[in-house]
């Protein structure tokens, strides 16, 4: 026989070995990682479900997944074995602190507690008693430029009505 004839024989049955070796692998892997589950312990089930380990016997694992609310699983369907860490992390929403890094708090007026104001001036938004003051001890050009809106607003409307004016005087010839 010609060698030519059997290398894409010997190609398939090459890439066969190895993938079946690749998936015998990630099944040992898998059986170590359920072999490792003790009670307490956080897992992430096939199906996306968290839940903590109660009891483990042969091929059965006794889940809780709700305080009060216990689940028999097969082994199998054990997909992952979580570190502490990171179960409190997805299911309670705990971040593990680390002394190095700073806490930043949520309010951010707790961050100026303590210290005077850097502008020494705090500024009314609102239509009160203290915005009225403040619109009064503006520069005048910010007068001068509100007030030359309103004109200019007063002559389109001058212009409209002469227009008005003349159409009104068409329509009763």
């Amino acid at each position: 026989m010609n060698i030519v004839t059997l290398l894409p024989f010997i190609v398939l049955i090459g890439a066969m070995f190895l993938m079946t070796r690749s998936a015998k692998n990630k099944q040992r892997q898998a059986a170590q990682m359920r072999d490792q589950m003790q009670p307490g312990t956080g897992v992430r089930t096939i199906g996306g479900m968290y839940a903590t380990v109660k009891e483990v016997n042969d091929d059965t694992v006794l889940l809780e997944v709700a305080p009060g609310v216990h689940a028999i699983y097969a082994k199998n369907a054990i997909g992952a074995v979580l570190e502490d860490a990171e179960y409190n992390r997805i299911v309670h929403g705990i971040e593990p602190h680390d002394s190095e890094t700073p806490v930043v708090p949520d309010d951010a007026s707790s961050l100026t507690e303590g210290e005077a104001p850097a502008a020494g001036k705090k500024i009314d938004l609102g239509k009160g008693e203290a915005a009225e003051a403040e619109r009064a001890a503006e520069p005048e050009s910010a007068d001068k430029d509100r007030g030359a809106e309103p004109q200019a607003k007063d002559a389109k409307d001058a212009k409209g009505a002469e227009r008005d004016g003349k159409d009104g005087d068409t329509e009763a010839k």
